[in-house]
């Protein structure tokens, strides 16, 4: 049985196209290629399949493709539909910048606590109070940021 018997053609090109690469960045894309072209092959979840069929378990599962236990159901349990779900939800995530922006308007309400000398709860409070103006700023990706507007000190004993 070769690995044309059960990989997807896609993942057998990537791998022709690594045993036929000479020079040694050429063989750094080659494995690249066929690392991506094996975590989009069908035929990881036809064999989790196929084990879990078998009466392997999921601790089974997952320390034979090195993942924890719940990492290979979030990879591979439930119907085609339900695993696309959440992989495309996974990939929606992992789009979004991981930092935080620095081109927003005001300041964090962690900065205005320590430019003020306060809490951050003494913050909030003044906002509450309304002795400091603040915004929530959503970006376009969805995340939600509270930003501080104004620092105008607020008189003793007021927050």
């Amino acid at each position: 049985m070769g690995v044309e018997d059960f990989l997807s053609q896609d993942t057998v090109d990537a791998y022709a196209g690594l045993a036929e690469a000479v020079e040694p960045i050429d063989k750094l894309r080659g494995i690249r290629a066929l690392v991506a072209a094996l975590e989009a092959d069908a035929a990881s979840l036809t064999a989790v399949r196929a084990a879990l069929g078998a009466g392997e378990s999921w601790e089974d599962v997952a320390a034979a493709a090195g993942l924890s236990t719940t990492a290979a159901k979030w990879r591979w349990q439930g119907t085609d539909d339900e695993i696309e779900k959440r992989l495309e939800a996974g990939r929606k995530r992992s789009a979004r910048p991981s930092s935080k922006p620095t081109d927003l308007p005001g300041h964090s309400v962690a900065e205005a606590a320590e430019k003020l000398g306060v809490s951050v709860q003494a913050v909030y409070l003044r906002i509450t109070r309304g002795t400091l103006i603040a915004e929530t700023v959503t970006l376009d990706d969805g995340r939600s940021y509270r930003r501080v507007m104004n620092l105008s000190t607020p008189g003793p004993n007021r927050g």
